[in-house]
C-alpha cells in the first residue's frame, strides 16, 4: 500500500451523529485541491516524493524562483508548500490536482500541524509538575524545585525548567476519517489536529497502517 497526501486549512471543531447514534467530535479541515508542483525522484534528488502546493500566495509576495518553480506546473506560486514520502510516483504528474477524494470514510491517517503558542510559561503547566502546599509558611508554591545534585556544580541537560511552550511541529497518529464531502472541499476528521483555527495542516496515510 502506498502512501497519499494532502495539505489543507483546519476550519474548527464540531460534532456529528453516527447512524447508531452515538455522538463523535469531529475536526473540519478545508483542503482546497492541491497541485503537484515536483516530482522528486532517486535519481536527481536521492529519494523519491512529491511536492504539493495549497492556497495560493498573492503576486506581489511571491520571488522569482517562487514564480519560476511554479511556472513548471503551470499554476500561481503557493503559500504552503511540503512534501509526501512513500508515494507511487506513476500516478502523479508535474501540474496534477490532488483532491480530498483520495481519501475515504474509515481511512486512518496521521496529521501533522504546528500547536497553539502559549508563550512563557512556568514548569507546572509546561511539564506537568505537581506544585507545594499552598499554605501561608510553605515558600513553595510553583517553583520549578530541585535543581539536581551539587556534585557537578551545574544544572544537567534537559532539566525541566519554565520557557517558552507550543508553536512546536507536531503530528497526532492514527485518526480516523469520518466523512469527506468533495463538493466543498472538506474532510472530517475523529477527534482533535494540532494548532489553532485557520492554521495549516498535512495529512497522510497513518505509518502504521502501511
Amino acid at each position: 500500500m502506498t502512501k497519499k497526501g494532502i495539505l489543507g486549512r483546519k476550519i474548527g471543531m464540531t460534532q456529528v451523529f453516527a447512524e447508531n447514534g452515538d455522538l463523535i467530535p469531529v475536526t473540519v479541515i478545508e483542503a482546497t485541491p492541491n497541485v503537484v508542483l515536483q516530482k522528486k525522484t532517486v535519481e536527481t534528488d536521492g529519494y523519491e516524493a512529491i511536492q504539493l502546493g495549497f492556497e495560493d500566495l498573492r503576486e506581489k509576495l511571491a520571488n522569482k524562483p517562487q514564480k519560476g518553480h511554479a511556472a513548471k506546473a503551470n499554476t500561481a506560486p503557493k503559500r504552503f508548500i511540503r512534501e509526501i514520502r512513500g508515494v507511487d510516483l506513476s500516478q502523479y504528474e508535474v501540474g496534477q490536482e490532488v483532491k480530498v477524494d483520495i481519501f475515504a470514510e474509515g481511512d486512518v491517517v496521521d496529521v501533522t500541524g504546528v500547536t497553539k503558542g502559549k508563550g512563557f510559561q512556568g514548569a507546572i503547566k509546561r511539564h506537568g509538575q505537581s506544585r507545594g502546599p499552598m499554605a501561608h509558611g510553605s515558600r513553595y508554591h510553583r517553583r520549578p524545585g530541585s535543581m539536581g545534585p551539587i556534585a557537578p556544580n551545574r544544572v544537567f541537560k534537559s532539566k525541566e525548567l519554565p520557557g517558552r511552550m507550543g508553536g512546536e511541529q507536531v503530528t497526532i497518529q492514527n485518526l480516523e476519517i469520518v466523512k469527506v464531502d468533495p463538493e466543498r472541499n472538506v474532510i472530517l476528521i475523529k477527534g482533535n489536529v494540532p494548532g489553532p483555527k485557520k492554521s495549516l495542516v498535512k495529512i497522510q496515510t497513518a505509518v502504521k497502517s502501511l
